[in-house]
């Protein structure tokens, strides 16, 4: 079948044409590997230019891989992480965290995707009892899975409970491009300046072919990482590739302009949906993604011709995500062919 336009996920989207072009780039000579080579050198300076001279970056295949090295550098199998119900790593992992670092996601019920101080507070009166794992992280991810954003002030809250307590904030930063952008700040104040201490930095999402990034704010906690990173075979040999694509994305702020198209064609979308009696837009809309409950019919119809993420079936509420190369007359057209659908079966 031939869609039209993906508005499931912004997985879906292609390789942004300078990441492209970076990737061809490097595809010439030989080169160093697992990353002594000039493009991951080049690289990781740009990642220290934003986010602080002191941090250690390493690069990843994926996602779920960055997540799960970066939260194994800093918990033991007798460890716990606290984390919103809907987080990335308890719903959309295929239980890796438990299987491969053995410890216990404890998770909090967010009806927006944010968790707060007063909701992980009652789950520290386990420390020191050894009945019960022991809570040593608390993970949030910017944006969050309902597409809404975390405030500087929110995430430096949780961040000076953590460390007041013994735990570190982990931030699973998949879409961190797109808060920032949301938020008109840089990577570094909602990251660094607030207190993270370990920061997954999403690629695949903004333009990349593949590739994340796995950065210790707190240095210290990535001493063992270059052990984690090659035995939980994240470790690539043809690092050049990945990080060439990453020098392409911190470049004249390619990651800006992509996160700010993405956030406008979103923002777009909703604005076109409210106007629609029988949509209704269930999360605020702060980064790329829209969230609207759409009566049962009309999504059927809709994913004939698109793809569309049904986010909930009970509710009959779907995930529409836009991404760098999402266009107005996509959203248009999503947007009339939802109507005419509407038309037809005389909702």
């Amino acid at each position: 079948m031939v869609y039209i336009r993906s508005f499931a996920s912004d997985n879906h989207a292609g390789i942004h044409p300078e990441v492209l072009k970076a990737i061809e780039r490097a595809n010439v000579g030989d080169a160093i590997a697992y990353g002594g080579d000039v493009y991951s050198e080049r690289a990781k300076r740009l990642f220290q230019e934003h986010f602080g001279d002191d941090c250690e970056v390493y690069f990843v295949f994926n996602g779920t891989g960055a997540n799960i090295t970066g939260l194994k550098a800093v918990t033991q199998s007798y460890h716990a992480v606290i984390c919103a119900e809907t987080a990335h790593i308890h719903s959309d992992e295929c239980g890796a965290a438990e299987n491969v670092i053995g410890c216990k996601l404890l998770t909090v019920p967010s009806a927006d995707g944010k968790i707060t101080v007063d909701q992980v507070q009652g789950f520290l009166h386990d420390i020191g009892n050894a009945h019960h794992s022991q809570p040593k992280v608390i993970s949030i991810s910017q944006v969050t899975e309902y597409g809404t954003v975390y405030r500087p002030e929110e995430i430096q809250a949780l961040a000076d409970f953590a460390h007041a307590n013994g735990l570190y904030l982990y931030m699973d930063g998949s879409r961190l491009a797109n808060a920032a952008a949301s938020l008109g700040v840089e990577f570094r104040e909602i990251t660094t300046d607030v207190g993270v201490d370990v920061l997954s930095f999403g690629g695949t999402k903004n333009g990349l072919m593949v590739g994340e990034a796995v950065i210790f704010l707190n240095k210290a906690l990535g001493q063992d990482f270059p052990f984690i990173h090659k035995q939980s075979l994240q470790l690539a040999s043809k690092m050049r590739f990945i990080a060439a694509q990453f020098e392409a994305l911190l470049t004249d702020r390619l990651w800006y302009r992509n996160a700010c198209h993405a956030n406008r064609m979103a923002k777009l979308l909703a604005d076109e949906l409210e106007k629609i009696p029988a949509v209704q837009i269930t999360q605020k809309v702060e980064a790329n993604a829209v969230f609207a409950i759409i009566p049962p019919p009309i999504v059927t119809k809709l994913q004939e011709k698109y793809l569309i993420s049904l986010w909930s079936e009970a509710r009959s509420e779907v995930r529409l995500m836009a991404s760098f190369n999402t266009e107005d007359r996509d959203i248009h057209q999503l947007v009339d062919d939802l109507r005419s659908a509407i038309n037809a079966t005389h909702i």
